[in-house]
């Protein structure tokens, strides 16, 4: 993966007409919109230094998190923060919080996440089989499941990821990623979401995992 494919990665994904209720946070359309391009290029920048084996792909970005920062798995507090244990985020590293982030308290799954994954000293790169934010129509701060199509329209992304990084192993992170995954053809293991007190199964899935071999 080069810095040109990065570029030309998010410029696919910014292009993608979503429908009503799904928000493509990347759009040109939005002037803020570039600082989240920019915050993912730094992220994929990053990850392409450390040659991930492992993709995690979860549902949907959510209000609080990757739908501000335009990041997977993250909230605002990383990126107002020092750089976490992987020295990833922080503004050190240059991401930055576009304006509209102003109110948005910070979205508690990716604090989660990037707990365990320190524990375990395990690094994926981190995705959605919907990229976009899905929300209830004309409720902006809200959360919903992504549909089949929204997640069809979704699934080149992670695809691509598989083909921009040495992925050797793609992971579901809950039912909704894992019928996406499997909706394409996919057979892969499920791990419990950490959302909603889903903490430990979570660990005790990636921990599984570790031991049968599969390596970040």
């Amino acid at each position: 993966m080069s810095t040109r494919s990065v570029e030309a990665f998010i410029e696919r994904l910014a292009a993608v007409a979503t429908g009503p209720g799904c928000n493509n946070f990347f759009d040109h359309a939005v002037p803020e919109n570039a600082q989240r391009r920019r915050n993912l290029e730094l992220y994929l920048g990053e990850m392409l230094e450390r040659r991930p084996r492992v993709l995690l792909v979860g549902e949907a970005p959510g209000f609080r998190g990757m739908r501000i920062t335009g990041v997977p798995f993250t909230s605002r507090t990383m990126f107002e923060g020092p750089a976490n244990s992987f020295g990833l985020f922080g503004p050190g590293k240059g991401y930055v919080l576009p304006p509209d982030a102003a109110g948005i308290p910070a979205e508690p799954t990716a604090t989660v996440m990037w707990e365990v994954l320190a524990e375990l000293d395990f690094l994926p790169v981190l995705w959605s089989a919907c990229p976009w934010h899905t929300h209830v129509p004309g409720r902006p701060l809200s959360n919903r499941t992504p549909t089949a199509a929204e997640a069809i329209l979704g699934t080149p992304f992670w695809q691509a990821l598989t083909e921009l990084f040495p992925i050797e192993t793609v992971v579901a992170v809950g039912n909704v990623a894992h019928r996406s995954l499997q909706r394409s053809g996919l057979d892969v293991p499920k791990i419990r979401h950490p959302a909603h007190g889903g903490r430990s199964g979570f660990k005790r899935g990636l921990e599984e995992l570790l031991a049968a071999g599969v390596r970040a």
